[in-house]
């Protein structure tokens, strides 16, 4: 990225940055949810400027529409004030809603397209509002491609659909979309914003698995906070950790049941993978002079979504 700045309040100190992301207390706190193992806290993070980022404001999950009884008692005890969903309307109707104490579930009609946003309030005066904020590439639909690939049990054509590189190759090409497509970076913003919003933490926001779109989300929040370009891939390539368990056996559900002959071909798919991240901050830096640039040109934020950002979620004064 082009902006070198080191100064507090600027853009700049993310290739450059003092703080490092080992000894940060509570860094990638878990949420210790069985039905939702990537949920973790993004507090803990520190900036280049020496605050650190308030544990309990802003949460990263994959999708909530699996939770455990236990989990909606550890869910409550959050005290969110809002949910952003980043999946698309056909993956909620396919998946399921989110499972929230006091989160209102919404009525999605089937002649809403996939791509709808919509903000749905809660009932009770202390609920939490629901943010549908669908974040999908027809170009590079993740979830189609696993259906097909799981249809056709064809092991030479899942090979022709994702071998050779080609799954990794429609990875990457889904971050670059993240940065080049205009609506999608309209959602992404949109996220940022609630953030920054007076009302708006303890926010939580999260896709299906909690990686991609989620781990851009979050690679958006630290970058715009100061944090180094270190912690951030760190905090996206914990979802590898976290997610590993679930990812295991479901390659080996794949195989005995066998939907694939080679499983091992989805794993650029189901794995965080520090190139894609790379390949969307290259975007960045092909089509804006910065990340200062992009995000506000980008993202049409301006300094003072940033200001409200540092407000409501940094501990502690610039150094």
């Amino acid at each position: 990225m082009a902006d070198q700045q080191t100064e507090a309040g600027g853009f700049g100190g993310v290739r450059n940055a003092v703080s490092k992301w080992n000894g940060m207390p509570q860094v990638g706190r878990s949420l210790g949810l069985r039905g939702a193992v990537n949920a973790r806290d993004l507090g803990g993070c520190r900036t280049a400027d020496g605050r650190v980022l308030r544990p309990g404001t802003v949460l990263r999950s994959d999708g909530l529409n699996h939770v455990t009884e236990d989990d909606l008692n550890a869910l409550r005890a959050l005290g969110l004030r809002r949910v952003v969903d980043l999946r698309s309307l056909d993956e909620v109707r396919e998946a399921g809603p989110d499972r929230v104490p006091g989160l209102p579930v919404p009525e999605l009609a089937r002649d809403l397209p996939a791509g709808t946003a919509l903000t749905v309030e809660p009932d009770a005066e202390d609920g939490v509002t629901l943010h549908h904020l669908p974040v999908f590439a027809p170009d590079f639909d993740i979830y189609v491609t696993l259906r097909d690939a799981l249809a056709d049990r064809s092991p030479a054509r899942q090979r022709a659909l994702l071998g050779d590189g080609r799954a990794a190759a429609m990875m990457t090409g889904l971050y670059r979309w993240f940065v080049t497509d205009r609506l999608a970076r309209e959602r992404f913003a949109d996220v940022l914003r609630l953030l920054a919003a007076p009302d708006g933490p303890p926010l939580l926001f999260h896709c299906t698995a909690g990686k991609d779109r989620t781990g851009w989300v979050s690679a958006l929040l630290l970058t715009a906070l100061g944090v180094d370009r270190e912690a951030v891939v760190a905090d996206y390539l914990l979802t590898n950790e976290r997610a590993a368990p679930v990812v295991a056996r479901v390659m080996d559900d794949f195989g005995t049941r066998g939907l694939m002959h080679e499983p091992r071909l989805l794993l650029p798919v189901f794995r965080a993978d520090a190139a894609y991240l790379t390949a969307a901050f290259e975007e960045i830096e092909a089509g804006w002079s910065g990340f200062g640039a992009f995000w506000h040109d980008g993202l049409g934020l301006d300094d003072g979504v940033l200001a409200g950002l540092r407000d409501n979620l940094l501990d502690g004064a610039a150094g």
